[in-house]
């Protein structure tokens, strides 16, 4: 199953990662792909914010991954492992770069977004969600959310309601 969301603005991008954290769970893995400046950061902002996770969530390009808290005070109960594959892609398999990170030792605990991880992180796990960002020349954004592997398409069904109606 696959869900078109166009995101005119930034606050869509925020909503909707808000709106995904809130249905992601244990061990789910999401993979964002899209041009630079087409939204992933903000809306993995978005994520950790729907998680309840501690602190600001910011690009994890130059140290790779970071991993925020959940913040009971906010309802948060799951760790968010925010990883950024972008500047491993130049190794012969970046796939044995994302082997190294131990992404896969937090899986189990956390929800883990992969940003630029098409192609190297879905072997982490059985299913996954995959987002690909579009970004238009009057710098409007679409998301294209596509479940992959069990369990995804029942979730995704809230994610078609308009913005403010999913998970009520």
């Amino acid at each position: 199953m696959t869900v078109r969301i166009p995101l005119p603005e930034l606050a869509d991008t925020h909503d909707l990662g808000r709106r995904l954290g809130r249905l992601l769970r244990q061990g789910d893995l999401v993979v964002l792909t899209g041009p630079l400046g087409a939204g992933k950061t903000a809306l993995v902002q978005g994520i950790g914010d729907g998680l309840g996770v501690r602190g600001d969530v910011t690009s994890p390009t130059f140290v790779i991954a970071r991993v925020h808290q959940p913040d009971p005070a906010r309802g948060g109960t799951l760790t968010l492992v925010h990883a950024d594959a972008y500047r491993l892609g130049d190794a012969p398999d970046p796939r044995a770069e994302i082997d190294d990170l131990d992404l896969d030792a937090d899986m189990d605990r956390a929800v883990t977004v992969v940003e630029w991880g098409e192609g190297m992180v879905e072997q982490l796990a059985e299913a996954h969600l995959l987002v690909r960002m579009h970004r238009a020349e009057d710098d409007s954004r679409t998301a294209e959310v596509t479940g992959l592997g069990p369990g995804w398409s029942g979730r995704l069904a809230a994610l078609d309601q308009p913005a403010g109606h999913a998970g009520r």
